[in-house]
């Protein structure tokens, strides 16, 4: 595949960039950094100069004053992050990028993210306006939109590889995990949540581990930015909405490869899961590349009537609903009909696997593939609907 031209600004500020592996941070620097000094803390010496001596890094700030400094995978060594901060301080760089495939050690240091002085940056897996003619609907729904998979010839076997790299090296770099195996069979039995309001009790009986333990794990990945949790859109609730969130894992292709699937298990539901994953990775992208003042949430009444994503902020006020259908049904419109009465200010989505764009119920009808090529981060999201 040849070089994709990723949809997300370049700051001018020092700044981290924040992202699973494989979603091209490193690739994405490179590309618009190309003179920058590079100091990569996967390679052995420089990472065990800097950890016995993380001072070090003034004296080699120092001998590149005022460029562009690039630190990968900062969260190897937190003590890097109160040299930084003296460096800024001093006016040293012109500019500081650091990577980060986990939060977690960073959030547990005392520097809080050099105290607001470097903004997080996010970099998502390829989004359809990235890859324009190059998008495939059915590939994506199988393997996902990691760059590191997208155009491998061989997706499923690094999928496979994948999870063991996260397994064997970013679980036990956190040195939070003692069970490996009891690790893995949490985020096996998490792919059963998978677009779903996330029931931890449950997870914990299925997993046979402690409730405090499932609490820490899902922390972990969270931390580690394979998963997330969306919350319930409660603003001027005029019902009573459900309390607990959804879990997505990042990619529908990771999502895929983790769930387990067998005789009893409907492809509908899975695919239907895959699909709903394939929007939210969207959306978030769209939001954490070139629209922060927008929230994402979801909807759920207590007699569990949902649409599944809704776009707040801004002049945007947009309930989708998404379904791995060919055929629009009135049945489909129930949730967002519901959201309406409640919102009538909201403007309606409703996503399909169809091939016409048109009008039922005051809702926008519209093939998925369309919404998501037309869906870009430096466009309002208005314009997608077009």
């Amino acid at each position: 595949m040849h070089t994709i031209n990723r949809k997300k600004d370049i700051p001018s500020n020092h700044f981290f960039l924040f992202g699973p592996r494989g979603t091209g941070k490193t690739t994405w620097l490179k590309n618009n950094f190309s003179d920058a000094p590079y100091l990569d803390l996967l390679k052995p010496d420089l990472y065990l100069e800097l950890l016995a001596s993380p001072q070090n890094l003034e004296s080699l700030a120092e001998a590149h004053r005022n460029q562009v400094i690039i630190i990968d995978e900062i969260q190897r060594i937190p003590g890097l992050l109160p040299v930084i901060h003296r460096c800024i301080e001093k006016n040293i760089a012109r500019q500081f990028i650091m990577t980060g495939s986990s939060a977690r050690k960073l959030r547990h240091t005392e520097t809080d993210l050099l105290g607001g002085r470097a903004a997080p940056e996010y970099m998502p897996p390829f989004i359809a306006s990235e890859l324009k003619a190059e998008f495939d609907e059915a590939r994506s729904l199988k393997f996902g939109m990691l760059p590191l998979v997208y155009g491998a010839g061989d997706p499923a076997a690094i999928l496979r590889g994948y999870t063991g790299v996260y397994l064997e090296q970013e679980v036990k770099a956190e040195a939070a995990v003692r069970n490996i195996d009891s690790f893995a069979r949490f985020l096996t039995v998490l792919s059963f949540s998978q677009a779903q309001v996330l029931n931890l009790s449950e997870i914990s009986r299925e997993c046979q581990v402690r409730r405090s333990t499932v609490d820490l794990y899902l922390e972990i990945v969270r931390d580690l930015l394979i998963a997330d949790l969306l919350p319930v859109f409660t603003r001027r609730a005029k019902r009573t909405l459900s309390v607990h969130p959804k879990f997505y894992f990042f990619d529908c292709g990771v999502y895929r490869h983790l769930r387990p699937s067998g005789p009893l298990d409907q492809p509908s539901e899975i695919d239907g899961a895959a699909l709903e994953t394939l929007v939210y990775q969207h959306l978030r992208a769209w939001i954490d590349n070139g629209n922060p003042e927008h929230e994402l949430s979801f909807w759920r009444t207590r007699n569990k009537v949902e649409v599944d994503f809704i776009v707040y902020g801004g002049n945007t006020f947009l309930a989708i609903e998404v379904k791995n259908t060919r055929k629009v049904r009135s049945k489909d419109l129930k949730g967002l009909r519901a959201f309406h009465a409640e919102f009538p200010q909201a403007t309606l989505l409703f996503l399909y696997r169809g091939e016409l764009k048109t009008m039922a119920e005051q809702v926008h009808v519209m093939p998925v593939s369309r919404f998501l090529l037309h869906l870009d981060p430096s466009q309002p999201i208005k314009v997608a609907l077009q």
